[in-house]
């Protein structure tokens, strides 16, 4: 939905209150899981190193349980206190233009893995978020940090994948994926400076 400013709480509370029992939007829940996109979508995927070792690894998982890979130049997330666990429905505002873009999304599923069973990574830890019909487009994207075995970097990775789901999304589409790009960019930023921050916090 749109708003001529930004999105008080209680017009957030009223949108999702509707759509916390809507079903999603698209058929391919949990398509993020895999390496390629459901058909008929378009998927990025965008990865960051934020470090290495288990410390860093630590502090990214706190980070993301906090929400702080929101960054708050680019997306109003109503709210920052709610638990990252599946069925969980969120709300998130983006500035497009002159107006006010707010989006209902609900977590499709969570990863928590210490030694995977593929042994490729020592811990992951993510989300992901699919769409529901009040948002201006269809589909899902992930966040996952993960700590890798081989070389023992800790990575910030986001996949999605989307179309439009109502006309408007159809009209405002080119500026709605240079949001998206811009997002994903300013997100692996604010996780880095998550990490930064913990480790040397402002006296």
């Amino acid at each position: 939905m749109f708003c001529l400013q930004r999105p008080t709480d209680s017009v957030a509370i009223a949108c999702l209150l509707g759509q916390r029992n809507r079903p999603f939007s698209y058929a391919e829940t949990e398509g993020t899981r895999g390496e390629r996109a459901p058909r008929g979508y378009r998927s990025e995927r965008y990865r960051v190193c934020l470090g290495y070792g288990g410390d860093t690894y630590k502090l990214a998982k706190r980070a993301m349980q906090q929400w702080k890979m929101f960054p708050p130049d680019v997306a109003e997330l109503f709210w920052s206190d709610i638990p990252i666990e599946t069925g969980a429905a969120v709300g998130v505002a983006f500035r497009v233009g002159g107006l006010w873009s707010l989006n209902a999304c609900r977590i499709v599923y969570t990863i928590e893995e210490q030694d995977g069973p593929d042994q490729e990574f020592r811990a992951r830890f993510g989300f992901a978020c699919g769409t529901l019909p009040t948002h201006a487009m269809r589909g899902e994207e992930s966040f996952m940090v993960q700590w890798r075995r081989a070389d023992d970097a800790v990575c910030y990775e986001q996949a999605a994948f989307s179309r439009p789901e109502h006309w408007w999304g159809y009209v405002g589409y080119p500026l709605w994926r240079r949001k998206q790009r811009r997002f994903r960019q300013m997100s692996a930023q604010a996780m880095q400076r998550a990490i930064l921050d913990a480790r040397c916090p402002a006296t």
